[in-house]
């Protein structure tokens, strides 16, 4: 079979998870919609939603078109970047954040047809959701893929054919990724400070200060909050993943052509992903339970479908590897390998997370029993749950890393072993993000489960319809935990295989610069007979070199610093919306009695423009300290700043992550009816339950805002570092130009 027959897998898996997300997407839309009232409360939510992400997506548009003509200047006046770049940018974006748009506006008629659908069975219940949540995931796998095969193919066309003509191909499409990273940003960023500020106002002031349900429709906080679901854990969590998707496919098709491998290896990544979408729309069908409400069953059913796509996926790699065997020249076996690591590694992540955050494990039933002394307690020790838990994980990394690069031939004696091994690590968050369509669909499943169980509480549905919506929330919960967990998991591999990427585009750069030959130790090279290990001696990219611990020091407190501006958006926008929740209890008489309903549309005007406003400075920061690093330090800087955002990042999204999530499920224990509940059997409210919700609210920036956008700030700095490689080469490590000017 040829590489040309066998590349067709790619835009065919492409099209076929279009085609279902459309089945799926109708096949929602026929189900019941509900009572008139389910249908009014999914409309207030929907109308929010959309409104949000139309002044969402006119600040990114005014974004993208000033950074369209920094990039055509960088290409036609500047020539440090391919003229085609500008272009490729903007279709990044553009799918990315139609990908957001169609889950989110998915997700917004599913929640009402959810909790109509519970009102006849768990099971149906259960696959409203659950297929609305792969309309999400399919959507992503399918738009993402489409667009690499679609510029794959214009490339060939229009580049001229010569031995270089590969390695610009591949470079050229890594960066139609920052595109997708810098959408994935705002959508990350605005999202999660909307859905936090909606949250943390209806928890403190509805639950804490008048001891009302959740999602009681007496708070006027509490359709933002359901809008914040959407905003934020469907838009935000579709374009994180797109952009993990597309970077981790993009970085082996440039790594295939720095090992050697050619034509296989650029196509073989690909046609793995296609594979992997077919596997996940099998997966989906394969997901239902029986009537029993527990999390067990609930948990068996999704792990049918998952495990079956992973295992099936797994086998059709090794296949699809053999027969790309003779660009690989024997070593299909070691890439395979990686690619069982990468889905391995996913795997395991995902577990532990799951350990330290549901409330089903001993850590966070640790936290809920800290509840008896008070919220002071149950903050320290959900940030200490948060702080053990990176253990696990980034263990769990360092040895997919170490096992990818070897199995790839990374130690081996051949000449250009360091490609060979960096190439078997992206493969592996290739192997990691191959049946994306299903674990995301997990993920999306959520925010729509949370809105079903809202809609039946505002609603006023009977015990059993809530027992089961409550069910279907608490499994979302679940999966929303694991969901972060697989992301910042697939964000690491995926970054670490950008590092070496932008090293390939380097040596790009010099091109654009009119420099064919670099001398290393002595020896003069052409620019295509380098590697990477040529270039990090050119650079001297060590840590004892000076402008490296400076680079990396920056990519640490970037960490830190893009944490606390999210942190801080945040309390000041639930500030204002404590207010707004308080302001409306005081003033519109009869909202405690259920005779007059809240001015729910003023709490979602002020997430939206809290939202607009805070998202933008953390947002640029991240794309200004790259290119800034790279003109005062050159290459060896950025890459420095590189491992330090990658490694501190990786951590501080793990503790961010899972010290909220421990924190969300404790409360959540103590709601099942343990520490004494909700309330005492005077009446009056539970102290224990208040201090967990405390905890809670701390908790809800944590894993909901900081700790997600930090997946998507150390994949946006490297691939600002790879689209502006040829800049810096150019024109960068200005300190060493006046070190040089003055010692003359």
């Amino acid at each position: 079979m040829s590489l040309s027959t066998l590349f067709l897998l790619a835009p065919l898996g492409s099209m076929m998870a279009l085609v279902f997300a459309f089945y799926f997407y109708k096949d929602m839309v026929r189900k019941d919609p509900g009572t008139p009232e389910m249908q009014k409360i999914a409309g207030y939510v929907k109308k929010g939603a959309l409104a949000y992400l139309k002044r969402q997506y006119k600040v990114v548009s005014i974004v993208f078109v000033v950074v369209f003509f920094i990039f055509a200047f960088m290409a036609y006046v500047l020539g440090t970047q391919n003229g085609w770049v500008p272009f490729a940018f903007l279709t990044g974006g553009f799918f990315s954040g139609l990908a957001g748009f169609l889950g989110m506006w998915t997700a917004t008629s599913a929640s009402n047809r959810t909790t109509a659908g519970a009102k006849h069975s768990l099971n149906k219940g259960l696959q409203v959701a659950f297929r609305s949540g792969a309309v999400m995931g399919l959507v992503v796998v399918g738009l993402a893929l489409l667009d690499i095969s679609l510029w794959f193919v214009i490339l060939r066309h229009f580049i001229p054919d010569s031995a270089e003509q590969l390695a610009v191909i591949t470079t050229t499409m890594l960066t139609f990724g920052m595109g997708a990273s810098l959408q994935a940003l705002f959508a990350r960023v605005g999202g999660g400070i909307f859905t936090k500020a909606a949250d943390v106002g209806a928890d403190l002031v509805g639950k804490v200060e008048a001891g009302i349900p959740e999602d009681d429709p007496r708070n006027p906080a509490t359709v933002a909050d359901n809008v914040g679901d959407n905003v934020g854990d469907v838009a935000g969590m579709g374009a994180d993943l797109y952009e993990s998707y597309a970077g981790s496919i993009l970085a082996t098709t440039a790594l295939g052509v720095a090992a050697g491998y050619g034509l296989g290896g650029v196509l073989a990544p690909m046609v793995i992903s296609g594979v992997g979408v077919l596997f996940s729309i099998l997966g989906v069908f394969l997901v239902r339970s029986g009537e029993e409400a527990n999390q067990s069953v609930l948990l068996k059913a999704l792990a049918r479908g998952v495990n079956a796509s992973t295992f099936l996926t797994l086998v059709a790699s090794f296949f699809v590897l053999y027969l790309f065997r003779d660009s690989f020249q024997g070593r299909y076996i070691g890439l395979f390998g990686s690619v069982v690591t990468g889905l391995i590694a996913g795997w395991l992540i995902g577990k532990v997370t799951e350990y330290y955050t549901s409330q089903a494990y001993k850590p966070t039933m640790e936290i809920a029993e800290q509840s008896l002394t008070g919220p002071a307690t149950v903050i320290i020790a959900g940030i200490a749950n948060g702080m053990q838990s990176t253990g696990w994980p980034v263990l769990i990394i360092g040895v997919g890393i170490l096992l990818s690069y070897a199995l790839a031939g990374g130690y081996s004696n051949h000449p250009n072993a360091m490609n060979l091994g960096l190439y078997g690590i992206s493969f592996a968050s290739v192997g990691m993000l191959s049946t994306l369509g299903i674990t995301l669909a997990t993920d999306a499943y959520g925010p729509i489960a949370d809105n079903a169980g809202g809609n039946a509480e505002m609603t006023h549905q009977d015990a059993g319809v809530r027992q089961r919506t409550d069910a279907l929330d608490a499994l979302g919960n679940t999966t929303a935990a694991t969901g972060k967990g697989f992301a910042i998991g697939s964000a690491a591999l995926t970054a670490m295989a950008l590092l070496a990427a932008y090293m390939e585009e380097i040596k790009i750069g010099f091109l654009h610069a009119g420099i064919n030959t670099i001398t290393v130790n002595g020896v003069v090279k052409p620019i295509f007979q380098t590697n990477i290990r040529d270039w990090l001696l050119y650079y001297d990219i060590t840590l004892m070199n000076p402008k490296v611990l400076v680079g990396f020091f920056f990519g640490a407190m970037l960490t830190f610093v893009f944490c606390s501006m999210a942190l801080k958006a945040v309390g000041r926008a639930a500030g204002k919306m404590v207010e707004e929740v308080r302001r409306q209890f005081r003033e519109i008489l009869g909202i405690m009695e259920g005779k007059a309903e809240p001015d729910y549309e003023r709490c979602v005007e002020i997430s939206t423009l809290a939202a607009q406003h805070e998202m933008v400075v953390p947002s640029l920061m991240a794309i200004a300290v790259p290119i800034a690093t790279g003109l005062l330090l050159g290459p060896a800087g950025v890459m420095g700043l590189l491992a330090g955002g990658l490694t501190t990042g990786f951590i501080t999204a793990v503790f961010l992550n899972n010290s909220g999530g421990s924190w969300d499920n404790a409360k959540k224990f103590i709601e099942e009816g343990n520490h004494g509940g909700k309330k005492l059997p005077d009446g009056t409210k539970n102290p224990n339950h208040g201090a967990a919700v405390i905890g809670d609210t701390v908790g809800d920036p944590f894993k909901d805002t900081s700790g997600p956008s930090l997946n998507i700030l150390i994949k946006l700095m490297s691939m600002v570092a790879v689209v502006f490689a040829g800049l810096i080469v150019k024109y960068g490590d200005l300190l060493q130009r006046l070190i040089d000017h003055f010692s003359k």
